[in-house]
């Protein structure tokens, strides 16, 4: 089985604060990939990179093959993303947002309408398709992000805290159709949750990642073995400490603080 992801040595200074500290890790064609972290870890800050959205200080990243330093619009083709914060636009319905997704990837014109309709269809919102966004409850919102990212039919899903706010039913209904897209398909998930049971549950591999630095990657088995537990969350808690953290800042907020300026 080939590398889809690879990770090597990447580093991210934010003003001289170390957010993520001389990382490697690989993600297998088809794998079903889960990168856990406190707050505060280094997890979204890590994404961010293999997405282009940061660059690194130093090291190397690769998806499919092509590097997401110096191959950035090759690299965003092969992969679809759930941000964890909102990135739809309230103004639009779901349908426009769906479109509009489908013309910035170039998804061919006799082709967009069916797949549309079809993830739409998935997430239960077609009868809504005309309504505008800023009118959905968060759950709603979540759906359609989901069905968004995979619109162009990604060698990659990037998942940041996909099921954040909604309810069992739609989160199994969800998580059933990306392992059913996972299995048929081929497509990669690398996702980050906080929920461990849902790591525990669908993913082949686990990473954590704790003060910028890998502890441990391994299968569910491996990290309960190693840490002579009974189920990952009590290996995460062994591993990274029961100390509560700070929610996750923001670069620009590590850079302001770094200056001085910011205060809590």
């Amino acid at each position: 089985m080939s590398k889809i992801i690879e990770v090597k040595n990447i580093v991210k200074k934010f003003n001289g604060f170390t957010a993520v500290d001389n990382v490697s890790f690989d993600v297998e064609q088809g794998e079903i990939f889960a990168f856990l972290g406190p707050n505060g870890a280094g997890k979204t800050t890590t994404i961010k990179m293999l997405t282009t959205l940061l660059k690194p200080t130093s090291g190397d990243l690769n998806i499919d093959g092509q590097s997401s330093i110096t191959n950035q619009d090759a690299v965003r083709k092969s992969f679809g993303i759930v941000f964890q914060d909102p990135s739809l636009d309230d103004e639009l319905t779901a349908y426009e947002n769906m479109y509009f997704h489908s013309v910035l990837y170039k998804i061919p014109k006799a082709e967009r309408q069916k797949r549309i309709e079809d993830l739409l269809k998935f997430v239960e919102l077609w009868d809504r398709k005309k309504d505008l966004v800023k009118k959905f409850s968060g759950g709603m919102k979540r759906r359609l992000e989901i069905a968004r990212g995979l619109l162009h039919h990604p060698k990659v899903l990037f998942l940041d805290e996909p099921t954040l706010g909604l309810d069992p039913q739609t989160t199994n209904h969800i998580w059933t159709y990306i392992k059913n897209l996972n299995k048929n398909e081929g497509i990669t998930v690398f996702f980050t949750t906080h929920y461990m049971a849902e790591a525990e549950k669908v993913a082949d591999r686990i990473a954590i990642i704790d003060h910028g630095k890998i502890v441990i990657i391994g299968t569910l088995a491996e990290l309960k073995n190693k840490t002579n537990t009974n189920s990952l969350e009590d290996a995460f808690l062994a591993l990274t400490g029961k100390k509560l953290r700070d929610e996750e800042v923001s670069s620009e907020q590590i850079m302001r603080q770094r200056r001085g300026v910011f205060r809590h």
